[in-house]
């Protein structure tokens, strides 16, 4: 059934504070707020919603009882399976996946190992969707009042004050993360894996603003995507430097891997000196090559013979505080295959977990200190019509009761040094730590 009606009108007021605007406004008990390609979607309420754990796909249709039902094989095929099923015309569907969703691969699944637990994926088809571009705004809902109250706020004018952001002290337990650093190493040398990310967590100790912090932080950031969230508890504000996978409708595969890293943004001279020394560093160079490699062949196992090539090869991303080597690795989805499989193919992104995958994550559950959660996960948007842009959960804030942090990892190779991949981890935190609210 369709249940959406569409109104559109001109806009020629800066998005973001439209956007802030409206996760503000108390409509919706969850939302998913996905910029993309100078497009800013808030998709508020949930219609349906489906999330998947370790054993089952549940499905809720507003205003039914939730559908459990167990899933075999693929995870990602179960969700699309359940989208696909929904009673809903021309859907859209926006959520996440966490880090352990990689725990339910099979091809990455240790023997012995056991099964994550809790919920691994959550996705809502909103009841509004609000498109906001240079082109003007697209507002459309299954809830007449609800639409109506959304081009209401929409219409008036814009708060013009911006919230005032708290600094956080990003160089927290240093100690403990050379330690777990050098550990790694030792592994990497003995040739147990090639390539780990591991990564360490910085306490806030304050409640966050989220909307105020995504709109400060968007301010400070260039990301390839931002989103900001709301989902049964959980919440993130993020700006995702990298693309996990995007597919377009007729099936063209983009992924691009970041891995070399040095900080962007004091001045000029030390900008382009730390450029000439990521380009020419053979650590930071063996590191992403052997990520574009790993990214290639990922690929190849879901699309067309011949279809996978690379571009761009080792450009540089500025991405807030920090800048990267930056490649991009394309094709074209194999006529049997879905942007679901391509997802799964490339999930967790290379440069989140390292190279070979199945013994990198091994290497994480171990080494890491806690459970990644989101972070490392994806925000994704899908549709009907099989398109699917996922972002690398990464440069976030999340909370959840009331308790935030940030997150933050550095790649590890057989040339790391531990003092060197802490300071990495404090380059990138220093792209979301400045630009912190304060929750009043």
């Amino acid at each position: 059934m369709s249940v959406y009606e569409d109104e559109s009108f001109s806009a020629s007021s800066d998005p973001l504070p439209l956007v802030v605007k409206l996760a503000r406004a108390g409509l919706f008990d969850d939302y998913v707020v996905y910029e993309s390609g100078g497009r800013w979607t808030v998709a508020g309420g949930a219609l349906a919603t489906v999330s998947l754990d370790a054993k089952q796909v549940k499905t809720t249709l507003a205003g039914e009882d939730e559908i459990a039902v167990e899933w075999t094989g693929s995870p990602a095929d179960a969700l699309r399976r359940a989208l696909d099923a929904l009673p809903i015309q021309g859907w859209n569907a926006y959520g996440w996946l966490g880090f352990d969703f990689a725990g339910l691969i099979a091809s990455l699944v240790s023997r012995g190992s056991e099964a994550p637990g809790g919920e691994l994926a959550r996705l809502i088809v909103p009841r509004t969707e609000v498109r906001i571009d240079e082109r003007g705004v697209v507002v459309r809902s299954a809830d007449e009042a609800e639409r109506a109250r959304v081009l209401e706020l929409l219409r008036e004018p814009v708060d013009p004050i911006t919230p005032a952001a708290t600094g956080i002290d990003v160089r927290a337990d240093g100690e403990g993360y050379r330690e777990r650093v050098a550990q790694a190493v030792k592994e990497i040398q003995l040739g147990q894996y090639q390539k780990v990310i591991l990564s360490r967590t910085v306490r806030i100790p304050f409640e966050a603003d989220m909307a105020g912090t995504y709109e400060v932080g968007r301010r400070g950031n260039t990301p390839a995507r931002s989103f900001l969230l709301r989902m049964n508890g959980t919440e993130a504000a993020g700006f995702s430097p990298e693309v996990i996978v995007t597919v377009d409708a007729d099936g063209h595969v983009l992924t691009q891997p970041l891995a070399g890293t040095r900080a962007f943004g004091r001045g000029t001279e030390a900008d382009a000196a730390a450029r000439s020394e990521l380009e020419s560093d053979p650590k930071e160079v063996f590191e992403h090559a052997v990520s574009v490699r790993a990214a290639q062949e990922e690929l190849r196992g879901v699309c067309r013979a011949g279809t996978v090539g690379v571009d761009d090869f080792m450009g540089i991303k500025e991405r807030g505080s920090v800048q990267h080597l930056a490649s991009l690795v394309t094709g074209t989805l194999d006529e049997r295959r879905t942007s679901w499989d391509a997802l799964e193919a490339v999930f967790p992104a290379i440069t989140a977990s390292g190279i070979p995958k199945r013994e990198s994550l091994d290497a994480i559950f171990r080494l890491d200190e806690t459970r990644r959660g989101l972070y490392s996960g994806a925000v994704l948007s899908a549709s009907h019509d099989g398109a699917l842009d996922a972002a690398l959960v990464l440069r976030a804030v999340y909370q959840q009761d009331g308790q935030a942090w940030l997150r933050a990892g550095a790649g590890i190779v057989t040339d790391s040094t531990p003092e060197r991949e802490f300071e990495e981890t404090c380059e990138k935190l220093s792209s979301v730590a400045p630009f912190v609210v304060r929750a009043d």
